[in-house]
């Protein structure tokens, strides 16, 4: 898929950027308002990439690997709530990590940011979204998916 540029530099948010906050923070307040306790979740073990939740979702950009890798670390640091997508391509949009308290722009989530990992956690899942409460990052091989020779650096393809 070709990148489109949007002239946002990384600092600056557009709305875009500020729904997809909104909706990350209301799909949180939903898990801890529903009464989501230990009996909805389920403990699994989820395997595959890092990602970049928005320009996954909305293919508004190639969104894996290399060729991904600084924008996805820009919207990490934005607030845009990043997941793990599998082998299969199912999508754990990841609430929280570990001990740390702050889930948004967390900075242990962006230095793993495009690395395949094994994580274990809670999943819970709401209207066919996974969540998916990370309790360890049980491996972390690094970035493993080198896509910018074929794909270009996005979103600026240079």
């Amino acid at each position: 898929m070709a990148g489109r540029q949007s002239g946002i530099r990384p600092n600056e948010e557009s709305s875009d950027v500020r729904g997809v906050r909104a909706i990350a923070a209301a799909a949180l307040m939903a898990v801890s308002a529903s009464g989501a306790g230990a009996a909805d979740a389920r403990r699994v073990t989820v395997t595959g990439e890092i990602v970049d939740t928005w320009c996954t979702v909305t293919e508004i950009m190639y969104a894996l690997g290399t060729a991904h890798h600084q924008c996805a670390v820009w919207c990490a640091l934005g607030g845009i709530p990043v997941s793990i997508q599998d082998d299969d391509g199912n999508l754990y949009v990841i609430l929280k990590v570990e001990d740390d308290d702050t889930s948004v722009a967390n900075p242990g989530i962006v230095r793993i940011q495009t690395h395949k990992v094994t994580a274990e956690g809670d999943l819970y899942e709401r209207d066919g979204v996974r969540y998916l409460i990370v309790t360890q990052v049980a491996d972390d091989q690094g970035i493993v998916n080198l896509t910018h020779d074929e794909y270009g650096i996005q979103p600026f393809g240079e």
